[in-house]
């Protein structure tokens, strides 16, 4: 890829992107973020960035789906230490999948020191808290299965046979899973407990990826990243009910992210190097932010006040006000490194991101970005998950609580 050291999740996803080139050769040919990309990117709307914080009302949400402790802010569940009682016995505890290694590495953050590697299935790419926050599922891509670990003693339980478990997310009912089979171009629902097939959605973008919800759940959207995609789906229906491509030559949209008030989206994007700015409700074209090379993941601050983005492809942290929508900060690794996924720390002091090219996992001081502590892991360690963490119930991935 021109302009960017663009590496694989392995050697299957690896074949996919070249799969998806050769079909989408216009859309796989740039992106190396100079002046001709800079001229392609769209410019943000007249009138600068909307205040966000204004009150408004909620549709009725998801049937089943808990109703918002307060309707400008999703995230007013996750303030620091507020643990449900589901998980507050639980040890505090860092899981790593190491996609190159199979096996994920659990890290003591009070020494910052290794203290068990775990033996999961091939390729395990995310650790995902289910809806319940009782479980954690490792995501074997390339095994074809998920990997329960019970985060009150750390043992794994018997493998659930589940292809192409990319990356995995729960509606907001907790009635289903949602698995994002990027190879198979599918949207699985499951059930939520027994891993069972309910309804197969077949996509035609290329690699589903992650998704975020709307605040009343009713819908949510997905980055497709080899194809440069979004989609919206209906959450009841099962049903894709959008579908978009972005304005930029070779993008490749990775972690979505809703903002605390309900009104913006963020979609981070490796080859545009930035985040990309959406009006979920209306689905129209999104504009572009620059944030850092290889912009990847997304993470909220404990106070709703800030979101975290890790820019892989530099070594750095953009840090966004989202209040002013506008980024106020960028914290620059020691030593450089390829900052991918992760979580925020349950009292909201440390920023914990995998090393995805480098075997190592970065904690970071979220008062002034300084790194803490560099840790060695296996090899090609990905989406990460901080547990426990506050929240009373977990949308997926590597931790999304409301």
């Amino acid at each position: 890829m021109p302009g960017f050291p663009f590496r694989s999740r392995g050697r299957r996803r690896a074949a996919l992107f070249a799969t998806a080139c050769a079909l989408l050769v216009a859309g796989c040919g740039g992106g190396d973020g100079g002046d001709g990309a800079a001229a392609r990117q769209p410019r943000q709307p007249g009138g600068g960035a909307h205040s966000q914080g204004a009150a408004r009302g909620v549709p009725q949400g998801l049937p089943g789906m808990p109703p918002l402790l307060d309707p400008n802010d999703l995230y007013a569940a996750d303030r620091p230490n507020a643990l449900s009682p589901v998980v507050k016995d639980f040890p505090s505890r860092v899981y790593v999948p190491n996609t190159e290694s199979d096996t994920v590495s659990v890290i003591d953050p009070a020494t910052y020191k290794v203290i068990e590697t775990i033996p999961v299935g091939e390729q395990p790419q995310h650790v995902v808290p289910s809806w319940d926050m009782k479980t954690l599922w490792v995501n074997n891509d390339r095994g074809h299965t998920l990997t329960p670990i019970d985060p009150a003693t750390g043992k794994k339980g018997k493998t659930v046979d589940v292809h192409d478990p990319y990356n995995l997310y729960f509606t907001p009912d907790g009635k289903y899973a949602v698995v994002m089979a990027s190879m198979d171009r599918e949207l699985v629902f499951r059930d939520a407990h027994t891993m069972k097939r309910m309804k197969t959605e077949h996509v035609n973008c290329l690699g589903v990826n992650h998704a975020d919800f709307s605040p009343d759940g009713r819908y949510f959207i997905v980055s497709c990243e080899f194809s440069g995609e979004l989609l919206k789906v209906d959450t009841a229906r099962m049903k894709v009910i959008g579908q978009q491509k972005l304005p930029f030559d070779g993008a490749m949209p990775q972690d979505v992210k809703i903002s605390s008030d309900g009104r913006t989206w963020y979609v981070a994007d490796m080859m545009a190097d930035g985040v990309w700015v959406l009006d979920g409700d209306k689905f129209t074209e999104p504009w572009l932010m620059p944030t850092g090379k290889g912009a990847h993941g997304l993470y909220v601050s404990r106070d709703s006040k800030s979101l975290y983005i890790s820019n892989r492809g530099e070594g750095s942290i953009s840090v966004l006000d989202l209040l002013s929508r506008k980024l106020v900060k960028k914290w620059e690794l020691p030593d450089g490194g390829s900052p991918d996924m992760g979580g925020v720390s349950a009292d909201g002091k440390v920023l914990w991101l995998s090393g995805r090219y480098n075997s190592e996992v970065y904690a970071i001081d979220t008062t002034d970005g300084h790194q803490i502590a560099r840790i060695k892991v296996g090899d090609g360690p990905h989406g990460l998950a901080v547990y426990p963490q506050p929240g009373r119930y977990s949308l997926g991935h590597t931790g999304i609580f409301r």
